[in-house]
């Protein structure tokens, strides 16, 4: 071999060399390439297309149309108002508050009304029928009277004394004193359930036996408008006695 051939061959693997270099770079260049597709089963790897720009966010939408974290999160809330729900109820059960509650109110609201339609009475003994109306008894279960002190009957009679010469109504200690023992002995809270006065709802209250409209009709002021008030009721009877019959003193029965 001459110096001239082994330059010669040299130059000729040196190309070859050069060649196999250029064709590679111009495959993985076609690889590469922007819009570049692949061949059909040529590679397993897919092209991938070149860009600058940021790659779009992948949102996974649930077919609710929310996100898993937000559906989780509406269940979670939901989950939590039936907790409360529950737990309101399970108060409402311990603390007696609900139907239990709505059912006191109502008894307490009954009450309320019955005891509104049924008049407050000072009479010994008294009961009324749920329209307001007295029980009417037998004389013989008229309760028995609890005469007040004689000091506070001697008392009584001298206020009431007072008021009538205040009033020019005529009438007398001893006058007012007998006719008052004779009606109610000296119980203030007498009251007559069983006579004719009873049966028509008017029944005779109080130590001088006046009834509630007689009272109204005759009521002297200055007293007070309570029927069983002792000098009240002394008032308004003698006033009555004294356009009726002249002065209590004329009175020697029932009247």
């Amino acid at each position: 071999m001459t110096a001239t051939h082994g330059v010669s061959r040299i130059r000729t693997r040196t190309a070859a060399v050069a060649g196999i270099v250029t064709a590679g770079a111009a495959a993985l260049s076609l690889v590469h390439a922007p819009g570049a597709v692949a061949e059909p089963h040529h590679s397993a790897v897919a092209p991938t297309a070149t860009s600058t720009s940021a790659p779009a966010a992948f949102s996974l939408q649930a077919e609710s149309g929310l996100l898993p974290g937000a559906s989780d999160a509406t269940d979670s809330a939901d989950s939590a108002d039936d907790g409360a729900d529950d737990t309101a109820a399970a108060d409402d059960a311990d603390t007696g508050t609900g139907a239990a509650t709505a059912e006191a109110t109502d008894a307490a609201d009954t009450a309320a009304d019955v005891e509104a339609a049924t008049p407050a009475d000072k009479g010994r003994g008294a009961e009324y029928n749920a329209d307001g109306t007295l029980v009417v008894i037998d004389k013989k279960d008229q309760p028995k009277p609890e005469p007040a002190s004689a000091e506070q009957i001697d008392q009584w009679i001298n206020e009431a004394l007072d008021v009538l010469r205040e009033n020019g109504i005529p009438g007398s200690y001893e006058g007012i004193y007998k006719n008052l023992m004779r009606e109610s002995s000296g119980d203030p809270h007498t009251i007559n359930m069983w006579d004719s006065n009873a049966h028509k709802n008017i029944p005779s209250k109080g130590l001088l036996q006046v009834i509630d409209p007689t009272f109204e009709q005759y009521h002297v002021d200055g007293t007070s408008t309570d029927i069983y008030d002792p000098v009240a009721n002394i008032a308004a009877a003698c006033n009555y006695a004294a356009d009726r019959y002249g002065s209590m003193d004329n009175v020697n029965s029932a009247y």
